[in-house]
């Protein structure tokens, strides 16, 4: 089976050419791993991937869980695929030794989970939820908590959610009402309902074990009296075994338009006035617990928007290359030879288009990762402090842009199947379909914008955002020794300065109170920082690239085009730079420049959307 799922070759340049991660073994907390480890691990998620998880992908799409009577039944094939994902041992990967994991870099977690994300995003999640309940766990928990919880998550015997969300309060946590009434100093019996829980309630796993946010009875009203909650399906017995059903009821489950593997349900507790949760921490710790565990998604679900990026483009590339259709336009007239399809210049550029954004986010989220790795690998507090703080700042632009990203990604890979992308009879459809929740779930995009602007860009006094800016400069800096370079390096030097000029003017709305009109640009902002940031990657990836065909044509000793071509067709190196090459180009010459606009939009102080008056926006509509 040609793998269709990620171009490996480019998960190879970015994590051994561009960002060097192989040098991570060379550090107390990796120097148990090794670099053939690494290349053995991302070959073998190709394969489970291709073997499970694939197969599986249309068949839950086309049998979604079925609810009956307060149960869901998954179909066998996907119980049979998260099993086996658990004996494969994946959900860990990336924890401590210590805690049964195989203390792999994040960066490593996060290559792997991009294939299994563009092979089964469904099923995939259902794991990387399972790993943030135990994680939770794992800092916050007790000794006990972790010995009865924590090994069965972590071994994903056990499903693990995170229950935030309640009935018309939506993103916004201040209005829960899930009530916790003390039983004893760890245990409490909860009340209260929950929607939109990937994963609620299945009978794929023995037990599930619930995250749940309530407010202890006489806590304040307020964010600050929430405290957040263990309540398993089943309770355990003292010896650790499941026990008897908690009274933890499933009165029903979401249709929806994706994923439609995963179970989304709704969970209702203590009907009978019979469940029973653990304290997870200390009270009114439950928001400061669960940010533990939302950011850690949030990141995955960058990873998501990257995967199904991934293999949409892969897709729709493989299929243009097959899909014969129309004359060459030079030959209009006086030809009816049909020609592939990827040889007709607007799909030339979609294709470019889709190359460029899944290279550019590829390398923006392994940077992410590689900076995770960089904070956990450090002795030096101040060090750790910053890649700690880079990390936080780029989390919300990996969810927000890559997820954006993905739908568009998506939505062109259809387009270039024309009619038939639109029918069932292809795959991409699906990957629309389950791409559209990632900028949704975890946090709207709004939200991340949001958390961008008001907390990460002033993270430190400003300094991440400053260090980010400095490491653009220190490129271009570098590009500038060549002269070929020069031409990219002002485009990017242009987008820098640009991004800086609308954080200082953002910053100083805020300053001046003129909060509204700030957050008026948020998202614009995040989009126009997401922009900046992939320009770079390509930029630094150009230089790479140029640098690795020129000593190979040298070495061919190839000057003409004709010779260069040749080199091309015999050598796979060779082709793979010149597009990383050709595709760095595409994005900064012609996606980057219109960050300029954007940041225009930005500036400019128009504030139409705040002064509307509601009713302008059209009559109301009586139901």
């Amino acid at each position: 089976m040609a793998n269709i799922l990620v171009e490996k070759r480019d998960v190879d340049f970015v994590l051994y050419e561009q960002l060097n991660v192989d040098k991570l073994t060379k550090t107390k907390k990796f120097n148990h791993c090794s670099k053939d480890e690494f290349n053995m691990i991302i070959e073998q998620a190709i394969k489970f991937s291709e073997n499970v998880l694939v197969p599986v992908n249309r068949e839950g799409d086309e049998n979604s869980p079925k609810w009956e009577n307060g149960n869901v039944t998954l179909s066998p094939s996907i119980i049979n695929a998260l099993k086996e994902f658990a004996d494969a041992g994946w959900l860990s990967m990336s924890d401590c030794l210590q805690s049964g994991g195989q203390g792999l870099p994040m960066v490593i977690f996060t290559a792997s989970h991009e294939i299994f994300f563009a092979a089964n995003m469904a099923v995939s999640t259902y794991s990387v939820l399972t790993h943030g309940a135990g994680k939770m766990i794992e800092l916050f928990g007790t000794d006990n908590q972790k010995k009865r919880y924590m090994d069965k998550l972590y071994s994903f015997e056990w499903n693990g959610t995170m229950c935030l969300t309640e009935p018309n309060a939506g993103s916004d946590l201040f209005p829960i009402t899930t009530k916790a009434v003390k039983i004893d100093e760890r245990h409490y019996k909860i009340y209260g309902q929950k929607i939109f829980i990937s994963g609620g309630e299945h009978n794929g796993k023995p037990n599930n074990i619930h995250m749940v946010l309530a407010r202890i009875k006489g806590d304040p009203k307020d964010v600050k009296g929430i405290s957040i909650f263990i309540v398993p399906k089943f309770r355990l017995k003292d010896d650790g075994s499941i026990g008897e059903l908690n009274d933890v009821y499933c009165p029903g489950m979401e249709k929806k338009m994706g994923i439609k593997s995963l179970a989304t349900t709704q969970l209702s507790f203590g009907d009978n006035d019979g469940c029973i949760g653990e304290l997870l921490g200390e009270p009114r710790q439950g928001l400061k617990i669960m940010f533990n565990m939302m950011n850690e998604e949030r990141f995955n679900m960058g990873i998501q928007g990257l995967g199904v990026s991934s293999t949409a483009y892969l897709h729709a590339l493989n299929y243009s290359r097959q899909r014969l259709q129309g004359p060459d336009v030079n030959k209009k007239g006086t030809s009816t030879e049909q020609i592939p399809i990827i040889k007709h210049p607007d799909i030339r550029r979609n294709l470019l288009w889709m190359k460029s954004y899944v290279e550019g986010l590829r390398a923006l989220t392994y940077y992410t990762a590689t900076c995770l790795d960089m904070k956990n690998s450090e002795t030096d507090e101040e060090i750790r402090k910053l890649y700690g703080g880079v990390v936080e700042f780029l989390t919300p632009v990996c969810k927000a842009y890559n997820s954006d990203w993905a739908y568009d990604i998506c939505e062109q890979a259809i387009q270039i199947y024309g009619g038939y992308g639109y029918c069932r009879d292809y795959k991409v459809e699906q990957f629309a379909r389950d791409s559209k929740i990632i900028s949704i779930y975890e946090g709207t995009n709004g939200i991340q914008a949001m958390d961008l602007l008001g907390r990460k860009l002033t993270s430190q006094g400003g300094k991440i955002f400053k260090f980010l800016l400095g490491e653009i400069d220190k490129t271009i800096k570098e590009a500038l020794k060549e002269e070929i370079h020069i031409r990219y390096a002002e485009i990017i030097k242009k987008a820098r300065i640009n991004i800086a000029k609308a954080a200082g003017h953002l910053e100083e709305l805020l300053l001046e109170g003129k909060v509204h009109e700030a957050y008026l640009c948020a998202t614009p902002f995040l989009d126009a920082v997401g922009d900046t940031l992939l320009g770079w990657m390509h930029f630094w990836q150009l230089m790479i690239a140029y640098k690795k065909l020129s000593e190979i044509y040298d070495e061919k000793k190839a000057k003409s085009k004709e010779d260069k071509l040749k080199v091309m067709r015999d050598n796979k190196d060779a082709a793979f730079y010149s597009g990383k090459i050709h595709s760095a180009r595409f994005f900064i010459t012609k996606v980057l420049p219109i960050q300029e606009a954007k940041i225009e939009t930005i500036i400019n102080n128009d504030i139409d959307a705040l002064e509307i008056d509601d009713l302008s926006f059209g009559e109301e509509i009586s139901r």
